[in-house]
C-alpha cells in the first residue's frame, strides 16, 4: 500500500489563509538582508508566502505585512515584479474546493 504524502501548508501574508505550499509564491530575505523573489523555494533565509493573486499582493503591500515579517524594507521593484508575474498567470478559480 502506498503512503499518501502530507501536503505542506503555508499561510499567505495577504489574506492569512492556509494554502498548499505549491499554490503560493515565496519571497525571501537572505542572511545579508536582501529581499528577493524565490521562484524555486530553495534560497536560504527567512521566507514569507503570498498567494499568486494580484488582489492578495495588493493587500499585503497596503498592510506592509512583508516588511513586518522580514523586519526589513521591501522595495517597490519586488512588489512590481510579483505583480507582473501574477498578472501573467491564469486566474485561479475560488470554487475548486467545492
Amino acid at each position: 500500500m502506498l503512503n499518501k504524502r502530507k501536503t505542506p501548508m503555508r499561510m499567505c501574508v495577504g489574506c492569512h489563509e492556509m494554502k498548499p505550499k505549491r499554490e503560493l509564491q515565496r519571497v525571501v530575505r537572505s542572511p545579508e538582508g536582501e529581499v528577493s523573489i524565490d521562484p524555486v523555494g530553495k534560497k536560504p533565509g527567512r521566507g514569507a508566502y503570498v498567494c499568486r493573486n494580484v488582489e492578495c499582493l495588493k493587500k499585503a503591500r497596503k498592510t506592509k505585512s512583508l516588511e513586518r515579517k522580514f523586519e526589513a524594507a521591501v522595495s517597490n521593484e519586488i512588489y512590481d515584479a510579483l505583480e507582473q508575474a501574477f498578472a501573467a498567470l491564469e486566474p485561479v478559480s475560488e470554487d475548486e474546493d467545492e
